[in-house]
């Protein structure tokens, strides 16, 4: 598909397709690692602020898409996961793609300055910028370590809630950060697994094109074990407690079970049985995530509450 075709506007958009362009099931996680940052906060929020600044945030996370979506419509109408995007599809065109990006995050920064502070702001600005430019236009197209150094836009969410609520940064909000940035390469290298040559018909240098499916496998190991240990590391700060702890535990154990799993098999394996265990693991970390701050953001609720369990 060319340029110019990806640049045809049809007439057909709709609200639903300019939606779409936002990535609304990644902003789904961006409002909730921040909405849990926020609240995890030694710092009591106004429920209005807390409401705008969340807000905000989520919708520098769809500019963020949106501009993702717009530099990346080559690569889109190639790989069959994302050919039905508003972009390639010929629904939307890349000018409205990167007028709708561009619009956002100047709206959702400035506003998440005005509404609560602007470290968080500038949070939100550099994580817009390091998603849309750092890692989308140069690592994405260059480094097979594009999604480890890409992830840290995905952490920054939590440590924005956190910063709109105390106006600062803290040993929490790093390890909140930590949490994420290392979940995210198995995450997605779990998906590059089952999603075979995708990646290599787009030409983008996922670890599974450039060092192989074996190495791929154990680097997802490598780095499940390097979460646990930041998990167990969260236990043990302000923002932890006995809901938490127990959680890690057992997530964490189900999760290296999953990357154990993965790293024993070869690919007549995964072939024979339609990749299931790569695919079970790729929805196990969606869980993983999930479960882990909302145990945050349970232990916080009891201490507030006075029901501290030990």
């Amino acid at each position: 598909m060319t340029d110019t075709s990806l640049s045809v506007q049809t007439g057909d958009a709709s609200f639903g397709d300019y939606f779409a362009l936002l990535k609304p099931r990644v902003m789904s996680l961006v409002v909730f690692t921040a909405l849990v940052g926020l609240l995890v906060a030694p710092v009591p929020v106004h429920p209005m602020i807390a409401f705008t600044s969340v807000l905000f945030i989520a919708l520098g996370g769809g500019a963020s898409g949106a501009l993702n979506m717009w530099w990346d419509s080559d690569i889109d109408a190639v790989m069959k996961r994302t050919r039905g995007r508003p972009i390639p599809s010929g629904r939307v065109t890349r000018d409205d793609a990167l007028a709708l990006g561009l619009g956002l995050s100047g709206l959702s920064v400035l506003m998440l300055g005005l509404a609560s502070n602007w470290l968080a702001a500038g949070l939100l600005a550099f994580t817009i910028f390091f998603y849309a430019v750092v890692y989308t236009m140069w690592l994405k197209r260059w480094t097979p370590q594009n999604i480890v150094i890409g992830g840290a836009a995905g952490a920054f969410p939590p440590m924005i809630g956190w910063a709109a609520a105390t106006g600062s940064i803290s040993i929490e909000s790093v390890l909140m950060f930590a949490l994420t940035f290392m979940w995210t390469p198995p995450h997605f290298w779990a998906l590059a697994l089952f999603m075979k040559s995708d990646y290599d018909d787009a030409g983008v240098p996922m670890l599974t094109v450039t060092h192989g499916r074996r190495s791929t496998r154990v680097h997802i190991l490598v780095y499940t074990v390097l979460l646990a240990l930041v998990a167990g590391g969260v236990a043990f700060s302000s923002i932890g407690g006995p809901v938490y702890a127990a959680t890690a535990i057992v997530v964490n154990l189900w999760f290296l079970k999953g990357a154990v799993a993965i790293w024993r098999r070869d690919e007549a394996m995964a072939e024979a049985d339609k990749y299931a265990v790569e695919k079970r693991f790729f929805w196990v970390s969606l869980f993983y995530l999930f479960a882990l701050f909302s145990a945050l953001l349970l232990d916080t609720a009891l201490v507030r509450f006075g029901l501290e369990l030990f």
